[in-house]
């Protein structure tokens, strides 16, 4: 048995999974012949056993067509397999524990049962995620994601992945074989080679489908079929000549990789969709069609957080092509309103004004997309961020809850997560954090509370104890990428990144271009809203000590109800108050050049912060102790850079204000959301667009914007069968309101309402 159990809950899923479409005696089947698999090459060449595995479930598990798809591909998961990230699976060989123990409790006979039980021994040890928790977890300073006890979290995955479908495009499938056949051989790439012959055998299964499906349509549906099977056919052989052959050929490689966002698609498929309409081939509400079915496959994928789709921006080929696409997505994206794809425009000085009114025309519909970017600002943080020419930055693709990547050159996922209310809360109390008693100040002396004569010490203490974390998370983060290459290659991922095939190695085993990653870092206004209080009431007034004010958040304010009071009197985040903001900003930008110098030590192409959340914000907070923001124990934290709710009490203007100070070029990703009523997103139109232009050119980064009238979240609450489809932006994600637990639904309506 493995020494640490990873068993239970690895990532958010607030929408429901649609079931497998197997029978349960053939998915316990298939798992049984994936570990056989597994077994049997556990000798081999990673490449090789991951090959052998690959072919066991590819292509078994992909499902039906359905009625209403217009490209082919659906893909089922099990509880055991080969992935990427843990929102439709696990990373590489993994096991997910916990949905391998319900799945057992669907079967009916003892024998099956038990042949789970077997399978759920085999992979404690050989489960990717497991191996690394044996390496990095512990006790006191580091725990799983998500495992909320801990300051620091740390994970396995694969996240983010944004592959070179331009290059998929250019050559075809037997284009990059031949490309491939031209190298040196390896084991590397000669498994890539086969890997692109069972995406062959893929695609032969996706025309078998589609010809169970010709009999019983009608006139209308056959002519959907034919086409359907004659582009399968096509992009077998050859590269892709027409836009709805791109498509297929795309989405269809994207779940052969596991990967669960798109990119930049405009500029992948923007020349395709403009030749075809010039040409007849297609109408504009043709490839409205086709775009339409690609969101309900992609919303149907379920992955929460993920599923980008991103379109705008600098350093596109064909700008009139990826426009003519934007404007069709656009128009997609406001008729839908669907959870998923996380639509995601990038502005820039040349963005056409009528793709910026009908940008604001779908978020006015309540549609919460498209999330908004900056390239203005963006692109020379990317630059500077991760150290990159211009040409190169203007690839910058945002995925998940925000976190940057570069398209098919660079490795970024989020693997380490670090809360910073919850590290000040145990620098005021010796290393002990307050929630269960343990000491999580690793070798850093802590000094009583009484020995702090200036605010600067007490300040550079708490940066002593987040210095050793950052250690902590580089060691962490680094280690994750050691272990899945020793493991797997990530073979359909690898072809797709740039510099794999041409140095003969696989994506994290030198073959990348870029080797980064970022660490999600919770609870930044809560602690400098916190900082600023402490500084304020103890060292600038000296109304209280220090010990005073600890002494009252240990006992949650009970009894304390004056202090509380008074720290929530102090100034906080989000109204524009300089010297609040001065402080949050040094905070800030302490812990996001700690973490990007932690990075470039390391050998790594970038390593930076994200200032995220997804719903995590909420689940730390009911692990974390009262804090001297007045806010209390167990409490959600603030989202992202964002106040604190109900602490921005200055206008809309004032908040923007306050998140526009933040220097983008010191982190890799930062979410701003913000909400208002529907009423003043149509009568005040001008004022709002002239807000967030104005809030851009002050050098906001980002925008996410939900519209909502008062009072419909409450009663949302009260009757949520009234509200099936209400759609609220969390953070890095959106969701149905309904679908959310209740705490995180009470973090929503803390949140300003404006208008």
């Amino acid at each position: 048995m493995a020494r640490i159990n990873i068993d239970g809950e690895q990532n958010v899923e607030v929408s429901k999974k649609i079931p497998c479409e197997k029978p349960l005696k053939q998915q316990l089947e298939i798992m049984e012949a994936y570990t056989k698999a597994y077994k049997e090459s556990e000798k081999l060449d990673k490449a090789r056993r991951e090959l052998n595995c690959l072919k066991t479930i590819f292509p078994v598990l992909f499902r039906s067509i359905e009625d209403t798809d217009l490209i082919a591909g659906r893909l089922d998961y099990l509880p055991i397999g080969f992935g990427s990230t843990t929102s439709i699976g696990g990373v590489g060989h993994y096991c997910v524990f916990h949905k391998l123990r319900e799945f057992k409790e669907l079967l009916s006979t003892e024998d099956e049962k038990n042949r789970v039980d077997v399978l759920y021994d085999y992979w404690q040890d050989h489960d990717i995620k497991s191996i690394y928790c044996q390496d990095v977890l512990n006790d006191t300073t580091t725990g799983r994601f998500i495992d909320c006890n801990y300051p620091l979290m740390a994970t396995a995955r694969l996240s983010g992945m944004m592959l070179n479908y331009k290059r998929l495009m250019k050559y075809g499938i037997n284009g990059l074989i031949r490309i491939i056949q031209l190298k040196p051989q390896n084991e590397f790439l000669s498994c890539s080679i086969e890997a692109l012959n069972l995406l062959k055998d893929v695609i032969d299964r996706q025309k078998e489908l589609v010809l169970e499906k010709i009999p019983s349509a009608n006139t209308e549906r056959k002519k959907e079929l034919d086409l359907m099977f004659k582009d399968l056919d096509a992009i077998r052989e050859e590269p892709p000549h027409t836009f709805h052959q791109a498509l297929q050929l795309f989405w269809i490689y994207a779940l052969c990789a596991g990967v669960i966002n798109y990119g930049r698609l405009d500029d992948i498929l923007g020349t395709y969709l403009k030749r075809d309409i010039d040409e007849g081939i297609i109408t504009e509400e043709d490839a409205y069609r086709y775009l339409k079915s690609l969101w309900w496959m992609i919303e149907n994928r379920r992955t929460t957080v993920n599923g980008r789709i991103i379109v705008g921006g600098e350093g596109r080929d064909d700008v009139e092509g990826a426009d003519l696409f934007t404007r069709i997505c656009l128009k997609v994206c406001k008729n839908t309103r669907y959870v998923e794809p996380q639509f995601t425009l990038r502005l820039y000085k040349d963005t056409p004004e009528d793709i910026k009114d009908m940008a604001y025309d779908c978020i006015s519909s309540g549609a919460t997309y498209p999330t908004l970017y900056n390239d203005e600002v963006n692109v020379p943080a990317v630059e500077y961020a991760m150290r990159l020419d211009k040409k190169t930055a203007q690839q910058y693709v945002p995925f998940g809850c925000g976190e940057f990547v570069i398209q098919g050159k660079s490795v970024g996922t989020p693997n380490t997560l670090l809360n910073l209310l919850k590290l000040l809360n145990i620098t005021l109390n010796k290393g002990i954090d307050p929630m269960d008693g343990i000491y999580k100040g690793g070798p850093i002396h802590i000094k009583p509370l009484d020995e702090y004569r200036t605010f600067e010490e007490f300040y550079s203490q708490y940066k002593e104890l987040l210095d050793y974390y950052f250690d902590l998370s580089i060691e962490a983060q680094y280690h994750s990428y050691e272990v899945m290459n020793k493991e797997v290659s990530f073979l359909f991922t690898s072809i797709l990144m740039d510099d794999c095939i041409d140095r003969g190695k696989a994506l994290l085993d030198g073959g990348v271009e870029i080797l980064g990653g970022t660490n999600e870092t919770y609870g930044n206004i809560n602690a400098s809203d916190a900082l600023y209080a402490i500084k304020s009431l103890v060292f600038d007034q000296e109304k209280y000590t220090l010990k005073e004010l600890n002494e009252a958040a240990l006992h949650d304010f009970v009894g304390y109800e004056k202090i509380r009071k008074e720290l929530l009197d102090v100034p906080k985040y989000g109204n524009d108050h300089k010297e609040c903001d001065d402080l949050a900003n040094d905070l800030y930008e302490f812990v996001a050049k700690g973490i990007r110098q932690r990075g470039i030590g390391k050998g790594m192409g970038y390593y930076l912060i994200v200032i995220s959340n997804n719903q995590t914000n909420t689940d730390w907070g009911h692990k974390t102790s009262a804090s001297l923001d007045g806010r209390r124990k167990g409490q959600y934290m603030n989202p992202a850079n964002n106040p604190q709710g109900g602490a921005a009490k200055s206008g809309p203007t004032a908040v923007l204000n306050s998140l526009s100070r933040f220097k983008a070029r010191y982190h890799g990703g930062s979410v701003q959301n913000i909400r208002f009523t529907p009423h003043m997103m149509k009568e005040d139109k001008e004022k709002v667009k002239a807000l967030f232009d104005v809030y851009f050119k002050k050098g906001g980064c980002q925008l996410m914007v939900t519209v909502v009238d008062h009072g419909v979240l409450e009663d949302a609450q009260k009757h949520p069968q009234k509200y099936p489809d209400l759609l609220v932006r969390v953070a890095g994600y959106s969701a149905v309101f309904v679908d959310l637990m209740p705490d995180v639904q009470e973090e929503l309506l803390s949140r300003e309402l404006y208008g």
